[in-house]
Formats: structure tokens, sequence, C-alpha cells
């Protein structure tokens, strides 16, 4: 090797790499003038990711072994935290709202290509829409609430909740109930009400490590299907309920003839999971710091505005006790102050105006908080807030000084999508399993319009309680430019009353029967007919008659 130099002119040393660990390579950042590590991804050997050294883990490994920790922190935060509260009211109040409608669309083909039944059409689907639309709000509605296990909450409400454990918890957990003693006493119709159980009951018996078979209170099969949740009868805090804490309960998912028992719903980030994360969790350790930011600079602003002015002698004792004569002492002085500001206490408006003794002058402390970066830096972590939660900075801070029109419609319409994607997911894995099983209840008790020879629930389950669920109106950055624009685009065939409805919270058919009735009322008053209806009454009478233009 020797008289060999490298591509610097460096000579080579004849000598191997020295080796690192048992990998048996050199880990320096350099050898021989390029990085060992293919990716910098892999380098250890910086100080940014020398480090950096996070564990494999199976999803399970790494949410259930400390989630009662990181849940505990969420809703401390939530609870304590204005912009962590309003993320997630905003979350709700854009998909739940005050209440949600359901929207049945039986999945008519399915069944008549499967069945070859031909009385499977559109006209027995929309009769059976009408029909079970009309008695799903009976049950969710009842004045009794008795939906509700503990007879509270409104289906509605229900699903508010469930959905806010699942955006702070992790997970959303409802028990359905059978009921039967309440049907006929006291006004309740179905025997089938729910249960929102806060997601910490979910848990293995007596706090045991996970297994194979039992995950965070999951029960798995040997296919990894929820088969059963194991329930704490009481919350494991409660101290008025120790015993029942202290016990557990096993829910299986289905019973015997396929009701369904448990809906447990979480957002899966990773295959194989079995519990979820709430929202705020990778920026758990942010809105701490900037908690503890907000609190450093109230206090430093609030101490320099308590001691912001104070009065100061022009002598120190030793120079006062020079000027005074032999005899006397340094108190004397003292009360020279103090007797002439006694005797000055000038006032203006019920405030005291200082008047010095003479010699004696104000100094005033310079407040320097909040600091100057203090807004943009406090911004700037809003927007991983915002970020993590997929809701727009303005929604949770509610300040919308600083945009216009583009802007807050470009910000808005990205969180809609974030929000539409997270309340589909919600409707899919809660709300539609919760309908189906009141749905399975309804047929079975003969109160729907159903075809001869009709299958039962059970066999075409997906088919019949097929739907959508009616929440919150998206509304208007400007209300005209958008309304031209679903006009617009009604006209070219690029969207329908249906969807343009729907956007908006409401049902297209109701919306069609309200405006036929106003048109009839306007008549009936003999009043001009509005502007958005074109035609006379002749016209009205024959729908197949082109309107008159005006």
């Amino acid at each position: 090797m020797t008289g060999l130099v490298d591509t610097r002119g460096r000579p080579l040393s004849s000598a191997p790499p020295k080796a690192h660990g048992s990998l048996g390579v050199d880990h320096r950042t350099e050898h021989y003038g390029r990085s060992v590590f293919p990716y910098e991804a892999a380098n250890i050997a910086t100080q940014e990711m020398g480090d950096w050294l996070p564990w494999i883990r199976s999803p399970d490994a790494e949410i259930n072994q400390f989630r009662d920790r990181m849940v505990a922190r969420s809703r401390d935060l939530v609870r304590n935290d204005g912009w962590a509260a309003g993320g997630i009211i905003r979350i709700l109040d854009n998909t739940i709202g005050g209440a949600v409608r359901l929207s049945a669309s039986p999945d008519y083909r399915a069944l008549a290509a499967r069945t070859g039944i031909k009385a499977f059409d559109a006209g027995w689907a929309n009769e059976f829409r009408k029909t079970v639309e009309a008695l799903w709000r009976a049950f969710s509605d009842d004045v009794g609430h008795y939906n509700d296990l503990s007879r509270r909450l409104t289906v509605s409400q229900q699903m508010r909740l469930a959905l806010r454990h699942k955006l702070v918890d992790g997970d959303s957990l409802v028990v359905n109930y059978w009921k039967p003693g309440r049907v006929g006493r006291g006004g309740a119709r179905y025997a089938t009400c729910y249960c929102v159980v806060d997601p910490d009951r979910l848990s293995n018996p007596y706090q045991m490590v996970d297994s194979r078979h039992l995950r965070g209170g999951v029960e798995l099969d040997d296919d990894q299907a929820p088969v059963a949740y194991h329930i704490r009868k009481a919350h494991q805090n409660d101290w008025y309920n120790a015993l029942e804490s202290m016990e557990w309960e096993r829910v299986e998912r289905e019973d015997e003839d396929g009701w369904l028992r448990v809906i447990h719903d979480f957002e899966t980030d990773r295959a194989g999971q079995n519990r979820g994360v709430g929202i705020f969790t990778p920026v758990l350790a942010r809105f701490k710091m900037l908690a503890r930011y907000y609190g450093v600079e109230l206090q430093a602003a609030t101490i320099a505005a308590t001691f912001g002015t104070y009065v100061t002698s022009p002598f120190d004792p030793a120079l006062v006790a020079e000027a005074l004569d032999a005899d006397a002492e340094l108190s004397a002085y003292q009360d020279l102050r103090k007797e002439w500001h006694d005797e000055r206490p000038a006032m203006l408006n019920g405030a005291r105006i200082p008047t010095l003794a003479p010699g004696e002058d104000i100094k005033s402390v310079s407040s320097t908080h909040p600091h100057g970066n203090f807004i943009g830096f406090a911004q700037e972590m809003m927007g991983t807030f915002s970020a993590a939660s997929g809701v727009s900075r303005e929604q949770i801070t509610q300040d919308w000084s600083k945009t216009n029109y583009s802007s807050a419609r470009g910000a808005l319409l990205e969180a809609w999508k974030t929000l539409t994607r997270r309340f589909g997911e919600f409707k899919v894995g809660t709300a539609n399993p919760m309908y189906a099983t009141w749905l399975h209840e309804a047929m079975d008790r003969g109160e729907l319009p159903l075809p001869s020879g009709a299958p039962d629930f059970l066999s075409e389950r997906s088919s019949y309680s097929r739907c959508d669920w009616l929440g919150v109106a998206r509304g208007w950055v400007d209300p005209v430019k958008e309304k031209q624009g679903a006009i617009l685009g009604m006209d070219a065939g690029l969207s329908t009353l249906k969807r343009e409805c729907a956007e908006q919270g409401l049902d297209y058919e109701e919306v069609i029967q309200q405006r036929a009735a106003e048109v009839d009322l306007f008549k009936e008053h003999k009043l001009p007919l509005p502007q958005w209806f074109s035609g006379s009454a002749e016209d009205a009478s024959d729908p197949m008659k082109e309107p008159q233009p005006q």
C-alpha cells in the first residue's frame, strides 16, 4: 500500500478501518471522503442523529403501554387550554353540530340482483326510505330519551359525545343494550338503546399485559378479529365504586342471533392496531411548552406592571448622616419625607398625584414583555396545532382579521376536506352501526315495507342499512358568488340539487316540497309569485309546459 494516495492526495493506510461495536464497520460520518451510510436517515454519527434511536414496535406495543398517560395529558390540555378546547369544538361543530339527520338509501339494485325479486326497485326504495326515516326520527329524538340507557341524551348528542371521545381519547366506544322491559311502559317503543362508554374502562382484566389474544381490553381470535371486549364495571379511579372498578364484564361483539352489541371505532394509523390515539398526541409536548411560555410572559408583564414606578432619594444613608446635626439621627430625615407626603396628598378625579419631597425623583421600570417575537412565535406554534387537528389556524383562534376572501375560502376548503373525511369515517365506524342495530329490531317487528319473499335483515344487513347522514351546513364565505356557482354547476350538469342541499345540511325533497307549499300559499293569498318561480298558475298545474320568461 506504500505510495498509494486517495483522491485528495492523502496517503492511504494499509490498516483496516476500526470496527465500531458488533457491526464491524466504520461508523464515522466520512470514510475516505464519503459517508458509509447510504441514507442520512440511518446516520448515527452526527450530532442531530446520534442520540435519536427510537425502537421498532407493534402499534399495540406503542399505544397500550402508555395509553393512560397520553390520554390523561390530552384531557388535561383540552380542559385547561383554550386553543385545544377550541380545536375540538370546531371539529364537533363542523361535523355533528347540534344534530345529524338520517338519509336512508337502501341498495335496491343489490337486493334485486341477489334475490331476483323485481319489487326491489326505485319505488320501493323511496317508500322504504320515507318510512324508516320517520321511524328513526321518533326513536332518536324520543322526548323520554329511551334511546339512551341512562335516558339523558338524544342519539345526535350520543354521537357527538362518542366523536369527542374519539378525538380526545382516541377511541369511540358504544355498547348496545336490549331492554324489553321498557317497551309499553313509560312510552318506550323499542327495546334497543345505546350507552356511550368511557374508553378508559376498556382494558385488560386486572391490568394484565397484552397477549396474542388480548390487546388493550380487545379480545381477538386467531385471525386477529375482535370477538369480545373487556369493560370495567366502573372507572378505575372511582373511589365510591372501588369494588366494581376491579370487576370486568366480557361483552361479545355480537349476540348469537347476530345482533350487534359493541361498536368500537378509532382512527387506524397502522396495520394490526386495536386502540387509537387522540388527535393532539403528536403535539402534546409543544402545547405544554407554549402554555408555559404564555405563563412566563404573563407573569413577567404582571410583575413589571406592579413594580413599574418607585421613588428614589437623592442621598444614601451615609451622606444623609453627614448632612444632619451631630445630635440628630437618620430617622429624622425619614420623618421629614413622611411629613411632606402626608401634608401634600394632591388628588385628581380620585387618583393621587405624586408630590415629591425636595430632592426626590420618580423612576419607572420599562416593561419588555411580551417580547417582540412573541406573537410570531405563538402563531407559528398554532400552525402545528392546526395541522394536527385538520382545521385552519383561523378556525381555532377565531381571528379572521388577517384574511381576505381568497385565503379564507382556500383555508376553509382544505379544512372541509379533513372534516368531511373525519365525519365520513365516524359515520362508517359509529353512526351506521348504531342505525343498523336499531333497524334490526324495526324490521323484525314488521314495521317497514318489504316485498313478498324479501330476505331477513341479517342476510342483507349492508343493503338494508345503507345510508348517509346530513350534518352541518358548509356555509358560504361569499353567499352571492358561491350560490351563483352552485346554480351554474346544476345547469351544466356538474352538480345536483341533492348534492348542493346536502352540503348545506338540507334534504332536497323537503326543499322542493317547501317551495311548492310556498307557491300554493302565494296563490291562495293572491300575491305576486316570487322571482324564482317564472311561470303562471297554468304553468304550475302543467309541469310539462315551458315557463314563460318575465
